[in-house]
C-alpha cells in the first residue's frame, strides 16, 4: 500500500481557515467574498470577524459567493444555473449552493413548493426549505428527490442565504418559528465549505412551550431503493445503477452537536439542542460512505483503488465492486470511464467481489489501513454477450424489446431494476436495433417484439464464456392498420413523483411497444417529452403533445395540450379540487380557451362519480352533469378486462391476503350507464409507472389518422377523432367494425332494424382470439356470439394474420348501441410480455358504441340496467353474495 495525501483525497472539516473581505465593487455587485488562508488545526483555527457591511448584505439576501462557495437565488435570468439530472426539480425562487465540487438546490419559500406530487403527498406536507437536488458540480446527475432534515414539512417563516457560526460558514437557512408550528422553533442550516464534497446540515431546536416535548429528528430522503447502513452511516444508490451516483449521511458532532440515539429527542421547556449530519454525494455509494466517514474522523479511513481490466477490453467500465460490511447489504463502488474506482472507505478488512454481467465474478479480501491506499488490479474474464442487429420490414433501424428466457437449467437472468429500459429484469428495451446485451453463460430463448402489429422473432441461443453472439433479425409488420394509429393517453415517468422510471426509459418503452402517439401526462406537472424524444432519435417513431395528469384524493384527469412553464412550481399546473366537476371546468379552459383540448377521467370510480356521490349506499346520481364535462373515461387501465362480465361486481381474495373483498367492474357499469344516456367514450391506457411489470403495452387505443407517420401526426386531428368516439380499445388485436352504410365507432345511423356489421380482426403471430361477441345495448345477445369452437370456419382465414373477417347481419327491435368484442378467452399475452405482469392478460379489443336509430325518431337509450341495479358504494361481501345469488 502507498502513503496517500488526505488533503487531496478526503474532505476534512478543518480543511481551510477563511477570512472575509468585502470591497466596494463587490458590495455594489451584491457579492460577499471570503478568501482561503493557510490550513490550520482546529485548536489554532482563525476566527475572523464578519464586517458589519457583510452582515447587512446577508440580511438583504445579497450573498453570492464566499471562499469559493456560492449562494445563488434563482431568478428568471439565472434559471440556467440550476443543476440537472434525473431527479432535478429546481425552479425560480430556489437557492443554488455550490463550491468547487458539488451543487445543491434548497427549495425557496414558495407557495405549494415540493419537488413532485409524492414528496410529500397531501395538503400541509409541502417542503419549502428542504434539499431538493445534490450532484457533483457540472455532472448534471442529481439522483435524490428530497432530503428533509428532521422530517421538515409544511410552512416556514423564511429561506435565505446564511453566513455565521464560529467558522463563518456559508449556506442557506430555513427558519420555522415556534409560533409557526407546535411551539418548537426549528432552524435548518445547509452549510458548505470549499473543498467539501457534501453538505453539513444543522438543525437547531428550541422548546418554547412550558411542557416537555418529544420532537422528531428523523431525516427523510426519497426515493431510494437500494440502501443500507454501515457503522451509523446511511447510504443509498441511484435508482438506475448505470447512472453511477451514490449518497451517504450520518450524524456528526461538529460544533458540539448532539448525536441522537433514536428518531426523536425529548426537550425540556426552554431547552435548546443542535443536531448535525454530513450528507455526501459521490460517483458511488461506497465513495459517499468514505467521505462521510472521513468527515467524522479522518483517521478512520483509508483509500481504495480498483483497476478493472479484461482481455477483450483495456478498461472495464460497467463493472462494480461490492464491499460487504457486517450485516449491511453490500455497498457498491463503480469505475470511471477509464475503468478505475478510486475512493475513500472505512478502514478494516472486508470481503469484496468484483462483478459484471457476462463475466466471472472475482472475490478477494480487501484490507484498508488508515491513511493508506489499497490497490487492486482486477483482471476479469472476457464478456459473454449478444450483439443485436434488428431492423424493421423496411430494412431500417427500429426500436424493439428483447426477452431472455433461460433454458436447460440456465438460471433466471436479472439485468437490472424494473424501471429502466436498458436491462429490466429479463428484458431489454431499446431505442435502436443495434446494441449489445451482456448475459451470463447459458442457453436462452430470445423473443424480439415491437408491439402487437409486428410478428415476434423467436430463436434459441447458446452463450458461451467470453463469446459475443451475433443476433440479426427483421421485424415484419404483418398487421396493417392503414389510416389508424396506436395511441396511449396515460403514462408516467419520474417527474410524476409516484415512480422512479427515467423519462428516457419511458419513451423507449413506448416506442418499443409501438405506441405512435402519447401525450405527456405526468402527475400534477405540465411537462413536454418532445425534447427527450428528439434526443433519443425517436422522432420518426413517437410523437407527443404537452399535457398533464391532475391528481388528488379522488378523481384524476388527463388533459392535453397545455403549455409547460418550467420555471414555476409543477410547470404551472392547476391545483386539484375534490369536486371532479371543478377540475373538469378548470382544465377545459386552463391557460386560455382551447376548443380542441382533450379531458378524460382516469381509472374512474364509476359508483362515486356517476351513482353514489357521498358513499352513503343510496343512489343519488353521482356528481350531476359530470359526464357532460368529459371527453372520455378509461374503461381499461392496465389490468385485465371485464367487458364480458355478467355482473357489475365480483368477490375475490382481499389485497391483504386475508378474507374476501368486493371488486367493481368498471366496464360493466359503463355499459349500464350507456343505457341511461351517459355519452362518454371509453379508452384503453397502460397507466405505466415501470418498464417491466407496470409498463407500456397492456392497453392502447386505436384512432383514425390521415397519416400513419408519427412525425406527421396532428394532435388536433387525434383529439377530434377521440372526441367523436372513433376509437378501438385493444390489448393487442386490431379490430375494425363498420356498418354496411360505413358508420364506425362513435357514429349514428338510422335503420329499419336490419343492420350489417363488417367485422375484421387481425393478430400478429404472438396473439390470437377465439370469440367475437356483439353487445346489443350492453347485453351479450346469444345470436351474435361466435366462437372458434362453435364456428371454426369463421376463425380460419387467409392470410393467417386475419383471424376473423365476417359481415354479420343483426336484427334489432329497438334503438341500440352496438359494441363488438373480440377476445382470446383461452389465450394470453404471454409470448409478447414473457414474465412481466401483462403476460397473464387476455388479448381483447372492442369498439366504442355505434348508435342505431331504429324508429328514425332520434336515438333513445333503453334504460336497461342489465339485470342489476346501478351499484352504490360500500357494498359488503355478504350483500354482493346475495345479489349474485350465492
Amino acid at each position: 500500500m502507498n502513503q496517500i495525501c488526505f488533503r487531496s483525497l478526503f474532505i476534512l472539516p478543518w480543511l481551510v481557515a477563511l477570512s472575509l473581505t468585502v470591497s466596494a465593487q463587490e458590495a455594489k455587485e451584491k457579492v460577499v467574498t471570503r478568501e482561503k488562508g493557510p490550513a490550520l488545526s482546529p485548536a489554532t483555527e482563525a476566527k475572523p470577524a464578519l464586517p458589519q457591511r457583510a452582515h447587512l448584505a446577508l440580511l438583504a439576501g445579497e450573498v453570492s459567493r464566499a471562499a469559493g462557495v456560492e449562494v445563488i437565488e434563482i431568478g428568471t435570468d439565472k434559471f440556467g444555473m440550476l443543476p440537472g439530472g434525473k431527479e432535478a426539480d429546481g425552479i425560480v425562487g430556489d437557492f443554488v449552493l455550490r463550491n468547487d465540487r458539488i451543487e445543491a438546490v434548497i427549495s425557496g419559500n414558495l407557495p405549494l413548493r415540493r419537488p413532485n406530487m409524492s414528496a410529500f403527498y397531501g395538503e400541509g406536507n409541502e417542503t419549502p426549505g428542504c434539499l431538493f437536488d445534490l450532484t457533483l458540480k457540472g455532472a448534471s446527475n442529481d439522483q435524490i428527490t428530497i432530503f428533509s432534515p428532521a422530517s421538515q414539512k409544511g410552512a416556514v417563516n423564511y429561506v435565505k442565504p446564511y453566513i455565521g457560526g464560529k467558522r463563518q460558514r456559508v449556506g442557506v437557512e430555513t427558519m420555522v418559528t415556534a409560533a409557526k408550528k407546535d411551539g418548537i422553533s426549528r432552524q435548518h442550516l445547509y452549510l458548505l465549505e470549499d473543498g467539501w464534497q457534501g453538505l453539513l446540515i444543522e438543525t437547531h431546536l428550541i422548546n418554547e412551550t412550558d411542557k416537555e416535548a418529544k420532537v422528531s429528528v428523523k431525516d427523510l430522503w426519497t426515493q431510494m431503493r437500494v440502501k443500507g447502513t454501515i457503522k451509523g452511516i446511511q447510504w443509498a444508490d441511484a435508482i438506475n445503477p448505470a447512472h453511477k451516483c451514490g449518497y451517504a449521511f450520518a450524524w456528526v458532532q461538529d460544533g458540539g452537536a448532539t448525536i441522537p440515539t433514536g428518531d426523536s429527542v425529548n426537550l425540556r421547556p426552554g431547552e435548546k439542542m443542535k443536531v448535525a449530519r454530513f450528507l455526501a454525494v459521490a460517483e458511488s455509494p461506497a465513495a459517499a460512505v468514505g467521505l462521510v466517514a472521513a468527515f467524522r474522523d479522518s483517521k478512520s479511513t483509508g483509500g481504495v483503488k480498483v483497476t478493472f481490466t479484461s482481455p477483450d477490453e483495456k478498461a472495464v467500465t460497467d463493472a462494480r465492486v461490492m464491499i460487504k460490511v457486517g450485516d449491511s447489504p453490500a455497498v457498491p463502488a463503480y469505475p470511471n470511464d477509464k475503468g478505475v474506482a478510486e475512493f475513500a472507505f472505512i478502514a478494516g478488512d472486508f470481503d469484496a467481489t468484483a462483478e459484471d454481467i457476462g463475466r466471472d465474478a472475482v472475490s478477494r479480501k480487501l484490507s484498508i489501513a488508515p491513511g493508506r491506499i489499497s490497490d487492486w488490479d482486477c483482471t476479469m474474464t472476457k464478456r459473454a454477450a449478444i450483439q443485436f442487429k434488428i431492423v424493421g420490414d423496411d430494412g431500417e433501424d427500429t426500436p424493439c424489446k428483447i426477452q431472455f428466457h433461460p433454458r436447460k437449467g440456465t438460471s433466471k437472468v436479472n439485468l437490472g431494476p424494473t424501471d429502466r429500459a436498458h436491462g429490466c429484469v429479463d428484458q431489454w428495451h431499446s431505442e435502436t436495433g443495434d446494441f449489445t446485451v451482456p448475459l451470463p453463460v447459458g442457453e436462452y430463448r430470445i423473443i424480439v417484439t415491437r408491439g402487437p402489429e409486428f410478428d415476434a422473432i423467436t430463436r434459441d441461443v447458446t452463450v458461451a464464456a467470453g463469446e459475443v453472439v451475433a443476433f440479426d433479425g427483421q421485424l415484419e409488420r404483418t398487421v396493417w392498420t392503414d389510416g389508424w394509429i396506436s395511441a396511449d393517453f396515460h403514462n408516467h415517468s419520474t417527474p410524476s413523483g409516484d415512480n422512479t422510471c427515467g423519462t428516457p426509459d419511458r419513451l423507449i418503452n413506448l416506442a418499443a411497444e409501438h405506441i405512435e402517439f402519447a401525450p405527456t401526462t405526468e402527475h400534477n406537472r405540465i411537462y413536454d417529452w418532445a425534447p427527450q424524444i428528439a434526443e433519443l432519435g425517436l422522432t420518426p417513431f413517437l410523437t407527443t403533445v404537452p399535457g398533464m395528469e391532475l391528481t388528488g384524493r379522488g378523481a384524476h384527469f388527463n388533459t392535453f395540450p397545455l403549455k409547460p412553464e418550467p420555471m414555476k412550481q409543477d410547470g404551472g399546473a392547476p391545483v386539484w379540487q375534490k369536486d371532479p366537476r371543478l377540475n373538469a371546468i378548470v382544465l377545459r379552459d386552463y391557460q386560455g380557451q382551447e376548443p380542441d383540448r382533450w379531458v378524460h377521467v382516469n381509472h374512474p370510480d364509476m359508483t362515486e362519480n356517476f351513482i353514489d356521490r357521498n358513499g352513503d349506499g343510496r343512489a343519488d346520481g353521482g356528481y350531476a352533469y359530470f359526464g357532460n364535462m368529459l371527453d372520455g373515461l378509461e374503461t381499461q387501465n392496465y389490468r385485465g378486462t371485464n367487458i364480458l362480465a355478467d355482473a357489475p361486481f365480483s368477490i375475490g381474495k382481499a389485497r391483504t391476503g386475508l378474507g374476501k373483498q368486493v371488486s367493481y367492474h368498471r366496464e360493466f357499469i359503463w355499459l349500464q350507464l350507456l343505457n341511461q344516456g351517459l355519452d362518454v367514450w371509453g379508452i384503453g391506457v397502460a397507466d405505466s409507472h415501470h418498464v417491466y411489470g407496470n409498463g407500456v403495452g397492456s392497453w392502447r387505443t386505436y384512432l383514425p389518422s390521415p397519416s400513419d407517420d408519427p412525425e406527421e401526426i396532428d394532435w388536433r386531428e387525434v383529439s377530434a377523432q377521440a372526441k367523436n368516439g372513433r376509437m378501438i380499445v385493444s390489448s393487442g388485436p386490431f379490430l375494425k367494425v363498420m356498418t354496411g352504410m360505413g358508420t364506425i365507432a362513435g357514429g349514428h345511423e338510422r335503420s329499419n332494424g336490419s343492420v350489417l356489421l363488417k367485422v375484421s380482426v387481425q393478430c400478429s403471430n404472438w396473439l390470437d382470439i377465439d370469440r367475437v361477441q356483439v353487445l346489443v345495448n350492453g347485453r351479450q345477445d346469444p345470436r351474435y356470439n361466435y366462437t372458434r369452437e362453435k364456428n371454426p370456419e369463421m376463425f380460419e382465414k387467409k392470410p393467417a394474420v386475419m383471424r376473423f373477417q365476417e359481415t354479420l347481419k343483426l336484427d334489432l327491435s329497438e334503438d341500440a348501441h352496438l359494441i363488438v368484442v373480440a377476445i382470446g378467452e383461452n389465450e394470453t399475452l404471454q409470448q409478447g410480455f414473457g414474465t412481466s405482469t401483462q403476460a397473464s392478460y387476455r388479448p381483447c379489443a372492442y369498439n366504442n358504441p355505434i348508435f342505431i336509430d331504429v324508429d328514425r325518431g332520434g336515438f333513445e337509450p333503453n334504460y336497461d340496467t342489465l339485470g342489476y341495479d346501478l351499484p352504490v358504494k360500500g357494498l359488503s361481501v355478504e350483500a354482493v353474495e346475495k345479489l349474485l345469488g350465492r
